[in-house]
C-alpha cells in the first residue's frame, strides 16, 4: 500500500523517528509515541475481531482520554469511518445518528471492554488502503434540524493537518496546550494532526478549567481555543505576561473573536491571538499569518491549494471589499453528505470546466485587495454557544411540543462567557407553566443547547411572507446577557 493512501501511515510517518518521546501528557499519565502506535494496533485488530471491515462506520461516544485518541486512530488504522459524538447527546439524540449512520459498532460511555480484548490482540499489520475514501464522518446541523453527515477523506484531512502544520511553524520542540473536545474538528483534527506531524508533545486536559490551563501554559509553546477560553482566562485579574513566558502561539477559532477579546488579550499578555476560520465540511479554509499582521475581525488569507471568493445572489463575484456569500474550493472540501445526495448537489456551485465545483458555506463576508477574508455574519441561523454548533430549529421543534406554547423563534445574542447565548422567544397561553420547558428538554437535548433565557411575547415579529423576523429578535435581546 502507498502510505500517502492511509491518514494514519501519513501521521505516522511525522512521528516515526520520535516513537519514546512524549505524546500526551495527561494529569494521571504520560503515554508516548511508541504507546499509542500500539495501543491503535491493537485496538484495529480488536475492531477487526469485532467483524468492523473497510468503509464500515463505527459512532463513539466516550469521555476525552489516550485510548480515544487509540481509538480513533486504530478506526484509520482499520480503514473504518471514524463518527465521534459529543458527550453530552442525550439517548434520542444518538438514536437518531445510529439510525442515520448505520455503523457496524457503536462505542458509548466506556472503552473498557474494548480496551480489554485489545490487550490480548497482536497489532494489526499494514494499514488499509482509503485512497478518495471516507475517513472520518462528523454531523453538523442542517435546515430541518436534523443533522447531516459531512464526509470527509483521507485526502482532506491529510492536507489541512499539513498545511497548517507549516503555516502555524510547528516542530518536534513544541508543546500544545489541548483542552478543547475530541469529537470536533478542532480539537480532533487540527491540534493532534498538527502534533503528531512534528512529533511533538501535547499537554492533554480533561476539559478548560483555567487553573488547569494555566498551570499548563507554563513551559508550553502553542495553545488552541475557542473564544471562551481566552474570555475566561481574561477574567483572570492576575492572568498575564508570567503565565505565558514560554509561549509562541495562541490560536482561536470554531466560533467569531470579538476585537475586544484580542485587543485586551494582547495588552496583557503581550501575544495578538492568531485567528483562523474553517468549518466541518472543509476542515480550516484560513488563516491570519504567523508571521505578519494578525488583524482584528479578519480570519486572514486562505491557505495554500484553497481558493475562496463571495458572490452576489446569482452567483456572481463580489467586487473587491464587497459582502457576498463565502464559497470555498480546494482539497481540504469535503466528499459530500451521507445519504444525502439532493443536499450534497445543492451546496454546491458549478466551477467550470476541469475545475472544482464550490461549496456554498453560508456565511457572510468579503475578500479584499491582499486576499484577506473578514466575516460579516452568517447567511443562516446557526448559533455558536461556547464553539459548539447549535441549530435553532431542532429546539423550536420541541418548545412547540410543550403544553401552553403558540409558537416558538430560538436565537443566538451575544453572552460575555460564551459568545452566542441560546434565547427562546415563545408565544404563550394563559396556561402556559414556565417550567414546562426544562421538562420537555431534559433528556432530550444536550444541555448545551438549553436556553440560557426565556422571554415570552405576544406574537413575533414577522416580514411580509410571514416569516419571523430573526434579526428583529437579535437587535431587541442583544443585551439580554450584558
Amino acid at each position: 500500500m502507498d502510505p500517502s493512501h492511509n491518514l494514519y501511515a501519513i501521521l505516522r510517518a511525522g512521528f516515526a523517528d520520535r516513537l519514546d518521546m512524549v505524546f500526551l501528557r495527561t494529569p494521571e499519565d504520560v503515554v508516548t509515541y511508541r504507546d499509542i502506535d500500539e495501543q491503535s494496533g491493537r485496538l484495529a485488530a480488536a475492531l477487526g475481531s469485532r467483524g468492523v471491515v473497510p468503509g464500515d462506520r463505527v459512532v463513539v461516544q466516550v469521555a476525552k482520554s489516550a485510548n480515544a485518541v487509540a481509538l480513533y486512530l486504530a478506526c484509520l488504522r482499520a480503514g473504518a469511518v471514524y463518527v465521534p459524538l459529543n458527550e453530552a447527546y442525550t439517548d434520542e439524540e444518538v438514536a437518531y445518528f445510529v439510525e442515520d449512520a448505520q455503523p457496524a459498532l457503536v462505542v458509548r460511555g466506556s472503552l473498557d471492554e474494548l480496551v480489554t480484548d485489545a490487550a490480548g490482540c497482536e497489532p494489526l499489520g499494514s494499514p488499509a488502503d482509503r485512497a478518495g475514501q471516507t475517513a472520518a464522518m462528523l454531523y453538523t446541523s442542517g435546515t430541518t434540524g436534523k443533522p447531516k453527515g459531512a464526509m470527509l477523506t483521507t485526502e482532506n484531512l491529510a492536507s489541512n493537518a499539513r498545511a497548517l502544520a507549516g503555516l502555524w511553524g510547528f516542530s518536534a520542540d513544541d508543546v500544545l496546550v489541548h483542552a478543547l473536545p475530541i469529537f470536533h474538528v478542532h480539537g480532533l483534527f487540527i491540534a493532534l494532526h498538527c502534533a503528531m506531524l512534528r512529533g511533538c508533545e501535547v499537554r492533554f486536559l480533561p476539559r478548560f478549567e483555567v487553573s488547569a490551563v494555566r498551570a499548563a501554559l507554563r513551559g508550553s509553546t502553542v495553545m488552541m481555543g475557542v473564544p471562551t477560553f481566552y474570555s475566561r482566562l481574561l477574567a483572570e485579574p492576575d492572568f498575564g505576561v508570567d503565565d505565558c513566558r514560554t509561549m509562541r502561539l495562541f490560536i482561536s477559532g470554531s466560533a467569531p473573536l470579538t476585537e475586544s477579546v484580542h485587543a485586551a488579550f494582547a495588552q496583557r499578555t503581550g501575544h495578538r491571538i492568531l485567528e483562523r476560520y474553517g468549518m466541518t465540511e472543509t476542515g480550516m479554509i484560513t488563516s491570519n499569518p504567523l508571521d505578519g499582521d494578525r488583524i482584528a475581525g479578519t480570519v486572514g488569507h486562505p491557505l495554500p491549494d484553497v481558493e475562496i471568493r463571495a458572490v452576489d445572489e446569482h452567483g456572481a463575484a463580489c467586487p473587491t471589499g464587497a459582502v457576498g456569500v463565502v464559497e470555498v474550493r480546494g482539497p481540504n472540501v469535503f466528499a459530500g453528505y451521507w445519504r444525502m445526495p439532493d443536499k450534497t448537489a445543492s451546496s454546491f456551485r458549478d466551477g467550470g470546466d476541469d475545475s472544482l465545483d464550490w461549496f456554498v458555506t453560508g456565511d457572510l463576508g468579503s475578500v479584499d485587495t491582499y486576499g484577506r477574508l473578514t466575516l460579516a455574519g452568517r447567511g443562516t441561523d446557526l448559533i455558536i454557544s461556547g464553539g459548539l454548533n447549535i441549530y435553532p430549529k431542532e429546539i423550536e421543534l420541541l418548545l412547540d411540543d410543550v403544553p401552553g406554547v403558540v409558537e416558538s423563534a430560538v436565537i443566538g445574542v451575544p453572552h460575555p462567557d460564551l459568545g452566542d447565548g441560546v434565547l427562546a422567544v415563545i408565544v404563550a397561553a394563559a396556561d402556559f407553566d414556565p417550567a414546562a420547558i426544562a421538562a420537555a428538554l431534559d433528556g432530550r437535548l444536550a444541555r448545551f443547547k438549553h436556553p440560557k433565557h426565556v422571554a415570552v411575547v405576544t406574537d413575533l415579529p414577522r416580514n411580509a411572507m410571514g416569516k419571523v423576523e430573526k434579526a428583529a429578535l437579535r437587535r431587541a435581546y442583544v443585551d439580554v446577557f450584558s
